[in-house]
């Protein structure tokens, strides 16, 4: 179980799950290439978190979203490590509201980030691994693409249409050594999550038969489980990280 020498391409790493996810690969031994959209104080501040776990580890700015930042992104990749080992498509906003209030710009930019974002990176991945006939997409999806959820009709969309492709480029790569799988977490104890009223709170952990709101070290160990060597029989799944949610 280690990632010792491997390389991994984490987006939106700067905070949250997505900065639990680089330190759990960082703990098993990866160097690291994480994205962020616009914090880059919380994005070298995760980056000497790795450091000192002893692994590389440099920060990108970029908008998933736009195909040009995407295509440096892996540029940077190939530039500092030589190779891309793991991708984790992490990167992703939400803007709910119910439908007869949401914006059309709403649904559109929650789908170009959470979809078209994670599309263009699998896009930049799958040439290089393809290549080397190994890799490990890791896609983040949510219980809410399983479910749906009141508020969210564009984050449902969005999450919902991120399993899809997973399953479809999982059957296209299985062959070539590259295995491509879904995390999809539960509610999860975030600066998010925080921000939410104790009644919405309380009604949250009612609907979660395991009591409680998960961490964000426990979705990023679903991760690391997904990028090792050994689940390379395990492709086109949906891990679900959720005390039970989706059952």
């Amino acid at each position: 179980m280690s990632l010792q020498g491997k390389c991994a391409v984490v987006t939106g790493g700067s905070r949250g799950i997505g900065r639990a996810v680089c330190l759990e690969l960082a703990d098993q031994g990866a160097d690291l290439l994480l994205n962020y959209a616009g914090n880059r104080e919380a994005a070298e501040e995760t980056a000497a978190l790795c450091r000192e776990k002893g692994v590389r580890a440099e920060i990108q700015q970029g908008d998933v979203s736009r195909a040009e930042d995407c295509s440096a992104l892996f540029g940077q990749a190939a530039e500092l490590y030589g190779r891309v080992d793991i991708l984790v498509n992490n990167a992703g906003i939400t803007r709910d509201t119910l439908l007869l209030r949401m914006s059309e710009e709403d649904f559109d930019r929650v789908l170009e980030v959470n979809l078209r974002g994670a599309f263009l990176c699998m896009k930049q991945a799958a040439r290089l691994m393809v290549r080397q006939r190994s890799g490990r997409i890791v896609n983040m999806s949510s219980v809410v693409g399983l479910r749906g959820n009141a508020g969210q009709v564009n984050y449902a969309a969005s999450k919902a249409g991120l399993i899809g492709m997973t399953k479809s480029l999982a059957r296209e790569l299985a062959g070539r050594g590259v295995t491509v799988n879904a995390v999809a977490p539960g509610f999860i104890g975030t600066d998010m999550t925080e921000g939410l009223s104790d009644g919405v709170k309380q009604a949250i952990l009612a609907s979660i038969p395991a009591g409680r709101l998960g961490l964000p070290e426990e979705v990023a160990r679903a991760v690391a489980f997904l990028a090792q060597d050994g689940s390379g029989y395990i492709t086109g799944q949906v891990l679900c990280v959720d005390g039970g949610m989706a059952m």
